[in-house]
């Protein structure tokens, strides 16, 4: 028997988001060196919404970039389904710059790892942050977000999932059980 629990709601979400924002300001500062990267497909809108509040209270311009990491995965043969292939924009120098890479979940890690292959790509970045809205575990790899908003604990036959306005219609999190 499946189930369906809400993690987060609309004014969690942006609560949420906002935490990350002022996080991110605290080591930051002004963030003048400072670039985001947000992951096709929801980390993209997540990045943005980060971006606004960052920009509203550092009264710094600071860049946003879109990666579409799909031809980096390392699962692209064993895909039961094709996936939508995105266009990814990075329209600015990342050459010693402070990278906040953005993404809805994170979960193995294999996705964050394909984010910083195809961001190697366009050079050489002084550092590489990840901030994640929702942690929900079980990772292959060694890679953790340095901002979370969320810790989750699942089990491999739940699923998280992130519904963002700017795509969905709503803002809401869930935890996903099927049987």
């Amino acid at each position: 028997m499946g189930y369906k629990v809400v993690i987060l709601d609309k004014n969690q979400i942006k609560r949420v988001i906002q935490r990350l924002a002022f996080e991110v300001l605290e080591r930051h500062g002004e963030c003048e060196n400072l670039a985001l990267i947000g992951i096709y497909r929801r980390g993209v809108y997540l990045a943005q919404r980060i971006k606004d509040i960052l920009q509203e209270n550092s009264k710094t311009e600071i860049p946003l970039g879109k990666l579409d990491i799909n031809f980096y995965r390392d699962d692209w043969t064993s895909l039961d389904k094709h996936p939508i292939i995105n266009k990814t924009e990075i329209q600015f120098d990342i050459n010693d710059k402070n990278i906040l890479l953005i993404d809805d979940v994170i979960y193995t890690g294999r996705t964050v790892r394909a984010a910083l292959d195809a961001i190697l790509d366009f050079g050489r970045p002084a550092k590489v942050e990840l901030l994640t809205l929702v942690d929900r575990g079980h990772r292959e790899l060694p890679i953790h977000p340095d901002y979370c908003g969320k810790k989750i604990d699942t089990s491999r036959r739940e699923h998280v999932d992130v519904l963002l306005e700017e795509i969905d219609g709503k803002d809401i999190v869930e935890l996903l059980k099927t049987c």
